[in-house]
């Protein structure tokens, strides 16, 4: 069922205008009408990775007016085999300049905000103001329930997707859509996984043209909405999956036990990032990647076990170090494997999943052990830097 057009159509379209968007403009449902909506519509993209980076050139391409751009990270090399909105010359900008510069080259006609800062309980309600539509394109939990939340009690829509591996997911949120099936992220998923449950990209990897897929549906659902056509996905999820090349779509109904948003919170909190066991383990049993160096160099006798996975210690790993999977801790399955006469050392690749590793340890007896803080990607900064990194 289409919703009505979220924003009113602009004055005119100037001549270079009409040619640039001929195509869009001699589609019936878009029309010289829809697209005077785009350029009149302020669409905020909250990250410009790799949904943000083909949904920020779509909307440009398509004649959005105003594109916000939320980022404060800087452009990293393993970023380009998926976000392909910045490029080599990129790297160590912000990725939020670098965004603006390729929307620039896309479509000199559309406006750019930047807001190189990290989205918060302070600052979300804010810039969400200022915006008709919310794309969501984080790959963390903390920041989807921040998003929603601060969707909920501005009153705007917003579309989010999310990418693991090969599977994307895409649907649409809006609490007070007109229609009154409303609904918001906490109807599909009323609480956050457990942490390190479900690993991030960083740690589980993505098919980088997944990125391409599941950012185009999401701007054709900002599309649909900010013109008034089509059928949109509120209340359906969509999930792709890009090795079956199979999409379907399930219905998404509100839940009665969801607690009514009043106020936004502490999201990394109420996310346990960390568990607290992982916390409370890691407090005073961390080491630095230096220290773990002048262990190895001094003789000492113990363990340096890499709680990653197989395909991860095929790219990088510390010398000395011996593979079990943090799972296999986690089960008790690896205990029999352990030594009980020497110390432990754990790392992983930034710190998290080791942390929670040694709370398992610590608990089944394993008193000594300790872990590395940052994991082999500071120990390729601090101690080796000719070792790759991903």
């Amino acid at each position: 069922m289409a919703l009505p057009p979220l924003v009113e159509p602009a004055a005119e379209l100037t001549k270079e205008e009409v040619a640039r968007y001929s195509r869009h403009l001699i589609i019936p449902d878009v029309g010289v009408d829809g697209q005077k909506r785009l350029k009149n519509a302020k669409v905020l993209v909250v990250g410009a990775g790799g949904l943000g980076s083909p949904a920020l050139l779509y909307l440009a391409a398509a004649g959005v007016g105003t594109l916000g751009v939320v980022d404060f990270d800087v452009v990293d090399e393993s970023n380009l085999q998926r976000q392909v909105i910045h490029g080599q010359s990129d790297v160590g900008r912000p990725k939020a300049e670098s965004a603006r510069d390729s929307v620039a080259e896309i479509n000199p006609f559309v406006k750019v905000v930047l807001h190189q800062t990290h989205l918060n309980s302070e600052n979300a309600l804010e810039i969400f103001a200022d915006y008709d539509l919310i794309l969501d394109g984080t790959d963390n939990f903390a920041t989807r329930y921040l998003v929603n939340d601060a969707a909920v009690l501005s009153g705007k829509p917003y579309v989010w997707g999310s990418i693991f591996r090969f599977e994307g997911q895409v649907s649409v949120f809006w609490e007070d859509a007109p229609n009154g099936q409303g609904l918001n992220y906490r109807d599909l998923y009323p609480e956050p996984p457990p942490p390190g449950m479900v690993p991030s990209c960083a740690e589980g990897g993505v098919l980088g043209v997944l990125c391409a897929s599941i950012g185009s549906i999401m701007v054709t659902e900002a599309i649909k909405l900010l013109t008034g056509i089509g059928d949109p996905l509120l209340g359906r999820l969509m999930v792709y999956d890009a090795l079956e090349m199979s999409y379907r779509t399930i219905k998404i109904r509100k839940d009665p036990e969801s607690p009514k948003i009043t106020e936004l919170i502490d999201y990394e909190a109420f996310c346990g990032v960390v568990s607290t066991d992982a916390q409370q383990a890691a407090a005073g049993n961390t080491i630095t990647p230096l220290e773990l160096k002048h262990k190895q160099e001094s003789g000492e006798d113990f363990l340096l076990v890499d709680v990653r996975e197989p395909h991860e210690f095929e790219i990088v790993r510390i010398p000395g170090s011996v593979l079990i999977p943090k799972d296999k801790i986690l089960s008790g399955e690896a205990f029999s494997e352990l030594p009980q006469d020497k110390p432990l050392v754990l790392h992983c690749k930034s710190g998290a999943r080791s942390a929670e590793a040694l709370a398992a340890l610590h608990k089944a007896g394993f008193k000594d052990a300790v872990h590395v803080g940052g994991g082999v990607l500071a120990w390729a900064r601090e101690v080796d830097p000719s070792l790759p990194t991903y």
